[in-house]
């Protein structure tokens, strides 16, 4: 199954709608802005209607014959290995162009792909299976989930999966503060790769099945909680699984803890991508080691109570 997946500031969002991150800056690219620098504000995301498209392809042990609240809450990704360091290194460009940000967006596509391979074997998915990547500079793209209408990420599981990225988001966050800039398109990424290794684990599909079955407005907000957590929790892991070779250090570091406990629904918003403090709590759990590996057990926000996914 499939479905978009937008970056909000108001917490990552999944499947259908994802959201985005912001953090502090690597050491190159540009000089890091001292601790004064302005942070922009991320762009809250328009409503866009989630959607479900296609089937994940099938693994060697898929369990997507399941129940849908097996496939969600004792995946096999949740007992897998430890998530390979891609040992990728930032790329040393401006992200002042939409061709400067496609060249750092594809090295982090690229390097996740390679990442993320040895638990989604292990997980029986489809491993080699890897997204195709769309870095845009329009307001309106067409794709096989429908027209996006606004500029944020978007995932979208129709043709075996595809990420969208929006450039000039990126650009203008980048004209204010390169740091910042940096870190929210590493984040938006590792996000959106997150809800590919839910599409091809049954994960997404048995979400949204969930979330259509449920009888209560309330109960449906409460599903997408865990979906979109989830998926900033798996982006999340892998970004901790590679901190030493990127580095995830120091200024970037401090930014992205900055991002990751401001992301989530905002006052007055609509309850669908976790409080603030959720996000943070689910950030931190897929980016710190367990036993010092980086594992996706540490996601299962499916099997937890209401309270830490509110």
């Amino acid at each position: 199954m499939v479905s978009f997946s937008r970056n909000k500031l108001r917490g990552l969002a999944g499947v259908a709608a994802v959201a985005a991150f912001a953090a502090l800056a690597l050491p190159n690219a540009q000089a890091t802005p001292d601790a004064t620098a302005a942070t922009p504000v991320l762009p809250q995301p328009a409503a866009t209607p989630n959607q479900v498209v296609g089937t994940p392809p099938a693994g060697d042990g898929l369990t997507t014959k399941s129940s849908t609240t097996n496939v969600v809450r004792y995946n096999r990704l949740y007992q897998t290995p430890a998530i390979t360091p891609s040992k990728c290194k930032e790329v040393n460009v401006s992200l002042r162009t939409q061709a400067g940000v496609a060249a750092y967006a594809t090295q982090l596509w690229t390097c996740m792909y390679a990442a993320w391979a040895v638990p989604l074997k292990a997980a029986g998915a489809a491993y080699k299976i890897k997204p195709k990547l769309s870095v845009h500079s329009g307001t309106k793209i067409a794709t096989g989930c429908g027209t996006l209408s606004n500029t944020t990420g978007y995932y979208c599981s129709a043709s075996n999966g595809v990420i969208y990225i929006p450039a000039a988001q990126i650009i203008n966050t980048w004209n204010q503060n390169p740091t910042y800039a940096r870190a929210w398109l590493t984040q938006m990424v590792a996000h959106e790769y997150g809800h590919h290794v839910q599409f091809l684990t049954g994960i997404l599909g048995a979400s949204w099945a969930r979330q259509n079955a449920f009888s209560t407005n309330a109960a449906r907000l409460e599903e997408s909680r865990r979906r979109e957590l989830q998926a900033s929790c798996l982006g999340a892991a892998y970004i901790g699984a590679n901190k030493r070779y990127y580095p995830m250090s120091g200024g970037l570091l401090t930014q992205f803890n900055y991002l990751v406990s401001h992301m989530g629904d905002q006052p007055g918003g609509v309850r669908d991508h976790g409080s603030t403090k959720n996000h943070a709590f689910w950030s931190t759990s897929g980016f710190n080691a367990k036993h010092t590996y980086t594992v996706a057990g540490n996601c299962n926000t499916f099997n937890s109570s209401s309270t830490y996914v509110a």
